[in-house]
């Protein structure tokens, strides 16, 4: 109420936005696992997605073939998004982000249906989340994870010196007697004499 408004100089000068501001819906095309969620969940029905199933081999001899998705069409029709965010929440594999970008008017409607090699183009201008507050728990997710990765790091310690240990036990035994070791103390000029002081 006390300061005089500004008037913003777009487009000469770009405005300074917020930044979770929610410009336009940016894909991430390879954690994406056509799942469908994001349609199915879209209010508007402006998510359009196709895919066809790939026969992948197995894994290891003897095993089975697995089927597995792969995206053909990934599209938004901005014409009718309300911006809701409910897609960029209910992504479980983190394909989809808030771009701060605005700057995808046209001079036709239908032109405002982008496909996902614009939305991909948009992912580069994602700005980096947040950084985690020092003073917050550590998630049970990375605990558990930490656990397991201290718990194999013990193991391949442990694993690398009783290695060790076996090669240079199987140095010693490989290793040629010296001369003291060869006469041994029952040998002829080492038994000890009684009577006669060492």
């Amino acid at each position: 109420m006390t300061k005089r408004s500004v008037t913003q100089q777009y487009p000469d000068a770009q405005p300074d936005l917020a930044p979770r501001t929610r410009g336009v819906i940016a894909l991430f095309e390879e954690n994406c696992t056509v799942c469908m969620l994001c349609a199915r969940e879209c209010p508007d029905w402006c998510i359009y997605i196709d895919s066809h199933k790939e026969t992948m081999p197995p894994a290891v001899p003897g095993g089975r073939e697995r089927s597995r998705n792969v995206l053909d069409r990934f599209a938004i029709d901005f014409a009718l998004c309300m911006y809701c965010g409910i897609c960029v929440e209910v992504c479980p594999f983190d394909a989809l982000f808030w771009s701060p970008e605005f700057e995808y008017a046209e001079t036709d409607i239908l032109e405002l249906t982008h496909e996902r090699d614009r939305l991909r183009e948009w992912m580069w201008t994602v700005p980096e989340p947040p950084a985690l507050d020092p003073a917050a728990e550590e998630p049970k997710e990375a605990a558990a994870a930490r656990k397991a990765a201290d718990k194999l790091a013990a193991q391949q310690e442990a694993e690398r010196e009783r290695q060790a240990e076996q090669e240079r036990q199987a140095e010693r035994e490989q290793r040629p007697a010296g001369p003291e070791e060869q006469a041994g103390p029952d040998q002829p000029g080492q038994r000890d004499v009684p009577g006669e002081e060492s």
